[in-house]
């Protein structure tokens, strides 16, 4: 089946760009990043570079790292702005600073397509996610269901700020309300990064030393540190659930071996071609046809132009009926 899709991408490019682009000059978008350092965003950025308008030369794409600070995000919609970008798509670090750098482009005419975090701002053209708060709820029920609803566990967060965090928390405390065996011990903040839930979970151990029955990872980078910190405790980590979200390459790896309970898979190549299809709709207008395979993958996820507020894309819950697949998918996204 894959083959016929390739194929039938491969026309649809070479028909909408040659009626579309009668222009000499190819479309700049700039693509501004929270962070390049962790797997997911590296995802999310190949895919983007993947996109047929990317690699055909119709779209001429920029993507900015933020290097995980606001005040970096913001600099760069200036220069984009200066430059002339003619769209830009935002993964930003905070859902309240980042407003500024929206409200920049869009007081310079310049569509700005949001994907994976939120930014509060109604200068959004559009949004493209998936629906975080009940991604949380499930990465959390499904660790209190392996408890048997009663139990103590810690919960490690992302940045403090960022959209994923605050609603990920949301969906966390949730779950908590529909289970009162479960007991949080702790939550802390350790910011996307395996190296920082590591050092976090060793002090969990120490502060709750035989206590900690689960860990809620908000994301897979942080459960794979919390998983490591129980190893070198001596700790068999199949003895204490653990959850996290994304569904990054060890996180699926962690699946099959047994050592990681729950990964629920973000689809990073999803948000990142509706994102660029969204945004060239916003530039060219109604007749623009999708190209992303997503629009194919999730029939749920209907188009509607390009022109609606918001589109969420789907959770995939990673099991070991489906990790071989979804592995083997990652390879093809990850080589060339």
């Amino acid at each position: 089946m894959r083959t016929p899709l390739r194929i039938i991408l491969a026309a649809t490019v070479a028909l909408v760009m040659s009626s579309v682009m009668a222009q000499d000059a190819p479309i700049r978008v700039g693509a501004a990043v929270y962070g390049l350092q962790a797997e997911y965003m590296q995802l999310w950025t190949t895919a983007l570079q993947r996109h047929p308008a990317v690699v055909d030369g119709t779209v001429e794409l920029t993507v900015f790292d933020g290097r995980y600070d606001a005040s970096v995000q913001q600099g760069q919609f200036e220069t984009m702005v200066t430059q002339r970008f003619d769209g830009i798509i935002f993964v930003p670090i905070d859902i309240e600073a980042g407003a500024a750098a929206v409200a920049v482009a869009a007081g310079a005419g310049i569509p700005v397509v949001g994907s994976n975090t939120r930014v509060n701002s109604d200068e959004l053209a559009s949004y493209i996610g998936s629906d975080d708060v009940l991604g949380g709820y499930q990465q959390a029920v499904g660790v209190f269901e392996l408890l048997g609803g009663e139990g103590n566990i810690v919960i490690l967060e992302g940045p403090l700020g960022q959209s994923a965090q605050i609603e990920r928390r949301e969906g966390n405390m949730m779950a908590l309300e529909e289970y009162p065996g479960i007991n949080m011990l702790a939550m802390q903040p350790a910011n996307w990064s395996r190296a920082e839930a590591l050092a976090r979970m060793e002090n969990f151990l120490t502060t709750y030393p035989g206590q900690i029955d689960g860990v809620v990872g908000q994301n897979d980078e942080m459960a794979l540190g919390a998983i490591e910190a129980l190893k070198a405790a001596g700790i068999d980590p199949t003895t204490i659930p653990t959850s996290g979200i994304d569904g990054v390459t060890d996180a699926m790896l962690a699946v099959k071996a047994g050592e990681h309970d729950i990964s629920i898979l973000q689809d990073a190549r999803a948000q990142a071609e509706g994102a660029l299809d969204i945004l060239l709709a916003r530039i060219i207008g109604p007749e623009y046809e999708p190209l992303g395979e997503l629009w194919t993958r999730y029939p749920e996820m209907e188009w509607n132009g390009g022109m609606d507020e918001e589109y969420n894309v789907p959770w995939t819950n990673i099991t070991l009926d489906n990790v071989d697949e979804l592995l083997e998918e990652r390879e093809a996204l990850t080589t060339r």
